[in-house]
């Protein structure tokens, strides 16, 4: 199986390449057109500011294959918000696959905003989460969220519920960082690639 992460300069890679390496699973870091169009699976990380991160995206002519790739898709973090409609995060408009919109979270005495450290995911459904408890605990660090809408497979409360899980026929993506989320978000990868 051909895994390729695609590399535009705003990723986590290393995390994420250690990651499916404890699965087993080799990976090829790539901005190669070709090379991302062969493969059998994607991920689309993504960490940094949205607006730069599209720029990016756009000076590699990626902005226009993303949308049309075929195959299974995983957007992380970052990526996830970039598959959206638009993001308040720099006024950004996104890649639109996901019919929602990326907010800020609301400053609140009650919160600390960006969101840093474990919180659980809720309502899940998709084979992407096989075998995953509803409650389990992700870990997470943003500022921004993707509203609920219709393509949510899991919700997460931060002040108020959002969609930290989207999925959209090929496309998949999660708010929280699996890489980052010990033996959960090892099983939600290894579902990834058994999609």
């Amino acid at each position: 199986m051909k895994l390729v992460i695609i590399d535009y300069g705003a990723g986590n890679i290393k995390s994420i390449q250690f990651a499916f390496a404890r699965l087993g699973m080799e990976t090829s870091l790539s901005s190669n057109i070709e090379t991302i169009l062969a493969a059998d699976k994607v991920i689309f990380p993504g960490v940094g500011e949205a607006s730069s991160a599209m720029k990016m995206l756009r000076n590699h002519d990626l902005h226009d294959l993303i949308p049309n790739l075929k195959q299974p898709v995983l957007g992380i973090c970052l990526g996830m918000q970039l598959l959206c409609q638009h993001t308040e995060e720099g006024n950004t408009v996104g890649l639109g696959i996901f019919q929602t919109k990326v907010k800020r979270f609301a400053m609140d005495k009650h919160i600390k905003v960006p969101q840093i450290g474990w919180n659980t995911i809720e309502n899940v459904k998709s084979d992407l989460f096989k075998d995953i408890p509803d409650q389990a605990f992700m870990y997470l660090v943003h500022s921004y969220y993707a509203e609920m809408c219709p393509e949510t497979i899991a919700t997460t409360t931060y002040g108020t519920s959002y969609a930290s899980a989207l999925q959209h026929n090929n496309f998949y993506g999660v708010q929280f960082h699996p890489e980052k989320s010990g033996d959960i978000g090892s099983k939600i990868l290894a579902n990834f690639l058994e999609l």
